[in-house]
């Protein structure tokens, strides 16, 4: 089986993982309380405001080696501590969001095939084909949030959301390639 034989099954599964993600975050609805209002959002957006778009860390600590020090120590036990992403002022730029989300969904459906390619033979079953490319989409889409929750203090529910998106993408990916295959 070779990765250029895969072309429809990656097409077809970076469309429906597209279509799928569109229904979850515009139809379900169960993303819509990840997010919370700041206790005085018009004095936080006053704050924040002409800041660049980027990412910033609350307290700032350019060097590891500072967490020792003590007015370091003091900004962190005094609070708050937090990540913060600015992106650019204005309505956001759907259109090329959603061309990078599908590019990201046809370069997860490559990796699918990929390891199809490198795993199985040309006479694979529906389900050996559907594990493969079904598992390896599941953890391409949702994985790497665990580490958002340990390290940046994502909330686990969020996390736990964002697994069961990445679980529905990894059927649906895996049912494309065992059907296509």
């Amino acid at each position: 089986m070779s990765i250029m034989g895969l072309w429809m099954p990656i097409l077809c599964a970076a469309v429906l993982a597209w279509i799928l993600s569109a229904l979850v975050w515009m139809v379900f609805g169960w993303h819509k309380n990840d997010y919370a209002k700041t206790r005085d959002e018009e004095a936080a957006r006053a704050a924040l405001r002409g800041m660049s778009p980027g990412y910033y860390s609350i307290p700032f600590c350019p060097d590891f080696k500072e967490m020792s020090k003590p007015e370091m120590q003091k900004k962190m036990q005094e609070g708050p501590v937090a990540t913060l992403a600015i992106m650019p002022s204005g309505p956001p730029k759907m259109g090329g969001m959603l061309v990078a989300s599908f590019i990201y969904n046809i370069l997860v459906s490559v990796l699918c095939a990929y390891m199809v390619s490198r795993t199985l033979t040309a006479d694979a079953s529906y389900l050996q084909v559907f594990r493969v490319a079904g598992t390896t989409a599941f953890a391409a889409y949702g994985i790497a949030y665990i580490q958002e929750s340990i390290w940046f203090a994502r909330p686990y529910s969020v996390t736990a959301k964002n697994l069961l998106d990445a679980l529905l993408y990894g059927l649906m990916t895996g049912g494309a390639f065992g059907w296509l295959s």
